[in-house]
């Protein structure tokens, strides 16, 4: 929905007409079509105005989880090899403290 400010200047018409200040609703309908036309504003900066907007916003969010997932996969991996090769050095420091490796030549 595109927002052109016309409300906005009605009700700041509709206001400023009134002879004794502001009540509360004319306050609230003013800081709820200014922060509309804002929000509109912000979104057609962004170039998520249009219809496609939604689906965009959620592809780039799958897109993002998937991204995660793939991170902690990658780190659980990491995490894994790390602790694959730190056992085999242990069992190789092992095997050379314990004078296995001679019975390994032959």
């Amino acid at each position: 929905m595109k927002y052109d400010g016309e409300m906005l200047a009605r009700l700041v018409a509709q206001a400023e007409a009134q002879p004794v200040g502001m009540d509360m609703v004319m306050i609230r309908a003013l800081i709820e079509e200014a922060s509309e036309l804002g929000a509109g504003r912000a979104l057609e900066r962004l170039g998520l105005a249009d219809r496609r907007a939604e689906g965009d916003m959620r592809e780039l969010r799958e897109l993002l989880s998937a991204w995660r997932d793939a991170k902690k996969a990658a780190r659980g991996a990491v995490v894994g090899w790390a602790v694959r090769i730190a056992m085999a050095l242990v069992l190789l420091g092992l095997a050379v403290k314990l004078g296995l490796l001679g019975l390994v030549r032959g």
